[in-house]
């Protein structure tokens, strides 16, 4: 979508959103403001650890960590969307957004959400021929295929929400439009669409980001059923095999199963503060899990971090 055509929008498109955020009281807002602020601290520093632990260690250049690599990066950039403007509306009186800078709020919101789905599906794929055609493993997954699947994933997410913010660029906009939500989000800016025929924006959006979402979930169940198939067949190596897993299941668990808890359910069975929480989970606080789960229960990552410190460690008292 051109900036042009953003800033021109409809002809019945506002200049701004109105946010509503999550308490208006400034002892509450000053608390948010501190949680979100810690929360996106870690984020940052938890997932930049991860990917300076991969690029720097040799132990961990294999497909698996290039993928993790990519995924921290990701984290980072979907955070980053969301918790920069939610801290300064903490502390703002009129919580707004312009036209042009919700509809890109949305874009990169999808596009990183799209692409993290499939690159949990590279991942769950990348396991499953490592455990189920071990012999073959190097080839089947060399740099070429690694790199390709990374910017498939980055491509479909990219386009599939060029489409849907297209669609929703074009809806008319009532003059004071408010969005019932900590950020912009496809279901609040189809609710304060004043055209009441929202039906294909909507139809266009939920299959796009539905059809990413399932298929990318349906391949990572595919894999797992391969993967529990294979280990119980081979008994030898079982433990092991399931620990290469474990975190990448527990990634995958939070993140899908917070979406969909979200869109799947009716809308008219949360409350406001319910659908905000739901939102803090998918859209803050996994970010923030997947450098911990990956840093807590993988054993090289660990191994990785404690090389590091030793090496720190030394060079402090040799200078």
């Amino acid at each position: 979508v051109s900036l042009e055509f953003l800033q021109r929008g409809n002809v019945s498109s506002p200049t701004m959103f109105v946010l509503l955020g999550l308490s208006s009281a400034y002892k509450a807002q000053v608390t948010l403001c501190l949680g979100f602020l810690l929360i996106y601290l870690v984020t940052l520093l938890g997932n930049l650890l991860i990917m300076t632990l991969i690029c720097l260690d040799n132990h961990l250049h294999s497909p698996m960590y290039y993928f993790l690599g990519h995924l921290s990066f990701l984290d980072i950039c979907y955070s980053s969307v969301t918790l920069p403007k939610i801290l300064k509306d903490s502390f703002s009186p009129q919580k707004t957004i312009s036209f042009v800078g919700c509809i890109t709020q949305v874009y990169f919101f999808l596009c990183f959400g799209s692409s993290e789905c499939v690159l949990l599906a590279a991942m769950a794929y990348d396991r499953y021929l490592a455990i189920c055609h071990p012999l073959h493993y190097t080839t089947l997954m060399n740099k070429k295929i690694c790199f390709c699947l990374v910017v498939i994933s980055w491509m479909s997410g990219s386009f599939s929400s060029l489409i849907q913010v297209f669609t929703i660029a074009n809806l008319p906009f009532c003059g004071s439009s408010v969005i019932d939500h900590l950020f912009c989000e496809v279901p609040f800016l189809l609710k304060a669409s004043c055209n009441p025929d929202t039906h294909l924006s909507k139809f266009v959006s939920y299959t796009l980001a539905g059809t990413i979402a399932m298929g990318s979930f349906l391949l990572i169940l595919v894999s797992y059923l391969h993967i529990i198939r294979a280990v119980l067949l081979r008994r030898a190596g079982r433990q092991k095999a399931f620990a290469t897993c474990t975190s990448h299941l527990t990634v995958v668990s939070l993140f899908f199963g917070a979406g969909a808890i979200t869109y799947l359910m009716p809308q008219s069975s949360f409350s406001k503060d319910t659908h905000e929480v739901l939102a803090l989970l998918y859209a803050v606080l996994t970010p923030m899990m997947n450098p911990v789960i990956y840093g807590l229960r993988n054993s090289e990552v660990k191994k990785a971090i404690r090389k590091a410190l030793h090496r720190g460690a030394l060079e402090q008292r040799v200078s």
